[in-house]
């Protein structure tokens, strides 16, 4: 008896030193600490704002720091080490802790007092999906919205990205968490250094945000406004001040032009951003998703603009109306609409699912498009699409010629099996997840359109659905545990699929 208690406390031993739990729980409390500092900001816009929640928020943002000081004090003697299984750990739980911490000033503040609300909300938020189930956005405190958007914005370049760039300064390498964070296609370094990587990456998402809030304040908005749709622009996430999203300054054209950039940027390989802000615009021009991409839109914004201009109807803008007509305001929607959609930003200027059955059918197909790989958005990638559809053309000629070994290439080089293997394996997961993801809906009681369209807007992270969760309506009619479902799929899209699903793999947990 004694003999197996002790191989029992052996092997006990042995899993601990070999996950090193005391690096998990300290970046843990690292993260806790920034989402707090975090929520000091939001505490002070809303002292700014004088909207009466600066104490609650405040308040939310002690209980946060307070919890990752105790547990970065706790495991101050750490083995400073991450190792490839720690690091898929430390950031689907990361992203767990930093939603869970993140309800606290809706709760404190009784903006949402249901945990399952404020979840729901929280998790769209750092994931980047932008769904809701709040009915009036308008009426809630300015600090509670800021917070909201702050949400947003530290989920659209990555929580463990932002670590990273401060792990050094604690004696931790931050190369294993950066690949969990971001195990797709494409993976470009600006620097060998991968905390430098994170800083540049950073600094550009800083500079966009920045940019585009001085650029929407030109244009009409208020100071306040424009910051929380910075927030939402660049992190491809959708949540808007108003009730009506963007649709509330359909008569401002200038607007709404500005943010089409700005999703457009959000949505590509921010390190083509770096090429063209170092002079080399040509590398960034050549990349063959990028401009594969910028057909992508092109070609889905003129069907949507001939359909919308002949058969739908849309506002025109009363602003210079000699020059904003309805050909103008045909392109400019269907352009926004795509752009929302493709890079899964999920702002709406017009409920596009009552346009035209077939451009409903559209939208939803664009749901599973998703930006550049290297981008903020969500959903597949275009890179991914492209090398699928490049494999499966060789295919043709495989078949032809069966000894001849022809590869995928990408940018005039060589794909390897192993990439495109990956790739096919994550598009078949995806696939079986939305599936999943639907039939669980459907069981809950939602009719087939809203099913098929909640469950590709979770995974997608894109926001708006289809049928009761279009873009007009929210999510808020779901019941409790579709609103878990569906926080459940927006994670498994935001660490695309391998990062969380790895976690339930008995082989994980083995000693290799």
């Amino acid at each position: 008896m004694c003999a197996s208690q002790s191989h029992s406390e052996n092997r006990k031993a042995v899993f601990i030193m070999w996950l090193n739990f005391r690096i998990i729980l300290h970046i843990m409390g690292l993260l806790l600490v920034c989402n707090g500092g975090f929520m000091v900001l939001a505490g002070l816009v809303s002292g700014i704002m004088q909207d009466g929640a600066t104490l609650d928020i405040l308040l939310a943002a002690i209980v946060t720091m307070l919890g990752g000081t105790m547990a970065m004090f706790y495991t101050r003697g750490h083995r400073k080490e991450v190792k490839r299984k720690e690091g898929y750990i430390i950031v689907t739980f990361g992203w767990l802790i930093m939603s869970l911490s993140g309800v606290l000033p809706y709760i404190f503040s009784g903006a949402i007092p249901n945990i399952t609300n404020a979840f729901f909300e929280t998790i769209s938020g750092y994931t980047t999906t932008g769904a809701s189930i709040l009915n009036d956005i308008e009426s809630l405190p300015e600090g509670i919205l800021f917070w909201r958007s702050l949400t947003h914005w530290i989920g659209g370049m990555g929580i463990i990205v932002l670590a990273i760039a401060i792990l050094p300064l604690l004696g931790i390498g931050g190369m294993q968490l950066f690949t969990a964070e971001a195990p797709g296609p494409g993976g470009d370094k600006l620097h060998p250094r991968i905390t430098d990587t994170a800083k540049r990456l950073w600094l550009i998402y800083v500079g966009y945000t920045l940019a585009e809030t001085l650029l929407l304040k030109l244009a009409g908005m208020s100071l306040f406004d424009a910051a929380n749709h910075a927030l939402s622009t660049l992190s491809t996430g959708g949540f808007s001040t108003k009730n009506t999203s963007i649709a509330y300054w359909n008569d401002t054209p200038l607007i709404q032009y500005i943010i089409i950039v700005f999703m457009f940027l959000a949505g590509t390989n921010f390190v083509m951003s770096y090429f063209a802000f170092t002079g080399k615009v040509q590398r960034a021009l050549r990349d063959e998703e990028f401009r594969v991409y910028g057909i992508f839109i092109l070609c889905f914004t003129l069907v949507a603009g001939l359909i919308v201009y002949f058969q739908a109807n849309v506002p025109v803008s009363d602003y210079y109306p000699q020059v904003y007509g309805a050909a103008e305001s045909a392109t400019r929607h269907a352009l926004f609409q795509v752009l929302a959609i493709v890079t899964t930003t999920g702002f709406v200027t017009a409920d596009f699912t009552n346009w035209t059955p077939f451009l409903t059918v559209f939208f939803f197909g664009l749901m599973f498009l998703g930006g550049c790989a290297g981008s903020t958005s969500g959903g597949i990638k275009v890179m991914r699409h492209l090398l699928i559809i490049k494999n499966g053309l060789l295919e043709f000629k495989r078949t032809l010629h069966s000894n001849a070994i022809i590869p995928v290439r990408f940018n005039n080089k060589t794909v390897s099996e192993h990439i495109v293997y990956n790739i096919i394996a994550f598009f078949v997961l995806y696939m079986l997840l939305f599936i999943i993801g639907a039939l669980v809906l459907g069981y809950l009681g939602l009719d087939f359109e809203s099913a098929i369209g909640g469950a590709a807007s979770s995974l997608g992270n894109v926001g708006p659905a289809l049928g009761d969760l279009n873009p007009v309506v929210n999510f808020s009619a779901l019941p409790d545990f579709g609103k878990w479902w569906c926080g459940f799929l927006m994670l498994l899209g935001r660490l695309e699929l391998f990062t969380v699903l790895i976690l339930f793999v008995p082989y994980f947990w083995k000693k290799v």
